[in-house]
C-alpha cells in the first residue's frame, strides 16, 4: 500500500483507473464529475488532498475537448485545495498529432497564400530590402523620378493650386461685372465668353498632371473611393495554421500541473514544449513480449513499419528480437505505378512467405494499416499483423479493418475498447495499467523509472 498519495480518475477511462488503484493498493478519491445544463463541466473533489500527493488520470481519446477541459479543472481545484503535487497521467495524449511546424499535404512548409501583391512578378515586398552599396558593385536603383522628380512635382503641384485660385478670383470677377443689376451689359458677347474656356482648361490638365504623378504609370483603384471592394492581404501576409502543441502545454502547465506521465507520444518533439517533467513511457515492451508468446514461427516473421516515421520503432524491436525488417514508404510522387507499388505505396524488404507484424504507435481511421495489410498481402506474406500502442479506431475504422487483409489487431487498453472488441472478432487488448501504476508508486518513492524504458 502506498501511502500519502491520491489517485483521481476521470470520466474517460474508468476500468483503467480502478486496474491502476488496485494495483497501488488505495482506493480512488471520491469526486463529483458532472455537466450543467448549458454543457460547462463540473469537477468537485470530496475528499481532502492537503499535503498529498495527487495523480490525475485522463485518457485524449473520445470527447478529448471535454476530457481535456475536466482534466484542466481538476488540476486547478487540486491546487487550490493546496495539495503538494499534482501528476497528470495521459495514457494517449491529446492533441499529440498536431505538431507544430505547419506542412500541407505534400509535405512541405506551407507557402505564402497566392495573391496580386506576392506573385512573382511583383516587384517589392515588406521582406524587400534594398541593396547595400559594395565597393566593386553600382549602387541600387533608385526611385523612379528620384528625389528631384519629387521635389519638382511638388512644387508644379503648388505652382498649379496659386493659379487655379487666382484663375477662379478674376473668372469670378469678371462674371459680376458684365451684369448690371442682374441684367447682362451689351459687352457680354459670345467672344468674351470663350475668353473664360484657356483658364478652366489650364486648371484641369494641372489638376490631371498632379493625379497621374500621384498614381504613377499605373493607375490603381482608390480604397477611398470604394467602400465595398474586397480585401486584399498586403505583401509578406501568411497564412498560418493555430499552434497546439505548445497551447495544449501551456493549458496544463498554467492550470498547476507540476509533472506528467505519458505513453508513446506521436512527436516526440512534445517534451520540449513543457517547462514541467514529461516522463514518456513506450509500449515496446509489451508489443515484445505479445510477438514472443503469440506470433507462430517467430524465426519466420518480419517486422514491418508502415512509414518511414515509425522506422525508429519498428527497428528497436526487430534488434531485439533479431528479426528482419520491412518498411513501406509513401511514394507521392506522380509515378507509373508498377506492380510494387499500391497506389502511393512501396515496399523496402521481402516477406514472401512470412508472417508480417505492423507496428505503430496509434491507428485512427486505420487507412494507414488496412492499406499496408493490402500490399504485403499482394508481395505474399502468409499472414499480417498489427500492433498498436494506441487504438483510437474513430469513424469507420472497425469496418475497414473487418473488410481488411489484416488478420490480428492488437491495441492497449489506453483507450476504452469494450465497444470495439463486440464489433471486431480480430481486436485483441493488452493491459498498460500495470505499467502506469509502477510509473506512480516509483515516482511517488523517487525511485527511478528507467527500468520500464528497458524493453531488450
Amino acid at each position: 500500500m502506498v501511502r500519502n498519495i491520491v489517485v483521481i480518475g476521470g470520466s474517460s477511462h474508468p476500468q483503467l483507473t480502478e486496474t491502476i488503484c488496485n494495483h497501488l493498493g488505495v482506493p480512488p478519491a471520491k469526486v463529483l464529475l458532472s455537466k450543467f445544463s448549458v454543457g460547462e463541466t463540473r469537477v468537485e473533489i470530496k475528499e481532502s488532498v492537503r499535503g498529498k500527493d495527487v495523480y490525475l488520470i485522463q485518457s485524449g481519446g473520445g470527447k478529448v475537448n471535454d476530457h481535456l477541459m475536466e482534466l484542466l479543472i481538476a488540476i486547478s481545484a487540486c491546487k487550490t485545495a493546496s495539495a503538494r503535487q499534482v501528476t497528470a497521467v495521459l495514457p494517449i495524449f491529446p492533441y499529440s498529432r498536431q505538431s507544430d511546424i505547419p506542412y500541407n499535404k505534400t509535405g512541405a512548409p506551407l507557402a505564402k497564400a497566392s495573391n496580386g501583391y506576392n506573385k512573382p512578378d511583383f516587384p517589392y515586398t515588406f521582406e524587400s530590402k534594398p541593396q547595400s552599396p559594395h565597393p566593386d558593385q553600382p549602387e541600387s536603383q533608385d526611385l523612379t523620378n528620384g528625389v528631384d522628380g519629387i521635389n519638382k512635382g511638388l512644387q508644379k503641384a503648388q505652382i498649379g493650386n496659386d493659379d487655379s485660385s487666382s484663375a477662379q478670383t478674376s473668372t469670378q470677377a469678371a462674371r459680376f461685372a458684365n451684369y448690371t443689376n442682374g441684367n447682362p451689359k451689351r459687352s457680354d458677347t459670345l467672344d468674351s465668353t470663350k475668353s473664360e474656356t484657356p483658364s478652366r482648361q489650364r486648371v484641369s490638365s494641372i489638376s490631371s498632371t498632379i493625379d497621374g504623378m500621384a498614381q504613377g504609370e499605373k493607375s490603381t483603384p482608390s480604397s477611398s473611393s470604394s467602400h465595398g471592394t474586397t480585401f486584399h492581404p498586403r505583401p509578406g501576409y501568411k497564412q498560418w495554421v493555430a499552434q497546439a502543441g505548445t497551447l495544449v502545454a501551456d493549458l496544463l502547465t498554467c492550470a498547476g500541473a507540476d509533472h506528467i506521465i505519458t505513453m508513446d507520444l506521436h512527436d516526440a518533439q512534445y517534451q520540449g514544449f513543457f517547462d514541467i517533467p514529461v516522463d514518456n513511457l513506450y509500449g515496446r515492451p509489451l508489443l515484445k513480449k505479445y510477438i514472443q508468446y503469440h506470433i507462430p514461427e517467430l524465426k519466420e516473421a518480419v517486422i514491418v513499419s508502415p512509414d518511414p516515421g515509425g522506422a525508429k520503432r519498428a527497428t528497436a524491436i526487430a534488434d531485439g528480437l533479431s528479426m528482419p525488417f520491412a518498411l513501406i514508404h509513401k511514394e507521392r510522387r506522380p509515378t507509373k505505378i508498377t506492380d510494387r507499388q499500391n497506389a502511393t505505396m512501396m515496399l523496402v524488404g521481402d516477406v514472401a512467405g512470412r508472417t508480417a507484424i505492423l507496428v505503430d504507435d496509434l491507428a485512427d481511421t486505420s487507412n494507414t494499416i488496412t492499406r499496408a495489410a493490402k500490399l504485403l498481402k499482394k508481395e505474399g506474406a502468409t499472414m499480417v499483423y498489427a500492433l498498436l500502442t494506441h487504438g483510437v479506431l474513430s469513424g469507420d475504422a472497425i469496418d475497414r479493418i473487418n473488410a481488411s487483409a489484416l488478420d490480428r489487431v492488437v491495441v492497449t487498453n489506453s483507450l476504452p475498447q469494450e465497444e470495439h472488441m463486440k464489433k471486431c472478432p480480430k481486436l485483441e487488448v493488452l493491459e498498460i495499467g500495470t505499467v502506469f501504476a509502477e510509473a506512480i508508486r516509483r515516482v511517488h518513492h523517487g525511485e527511478s523509472i528507467s527500468v520500464l524504458f528497458q524493453y531488450d
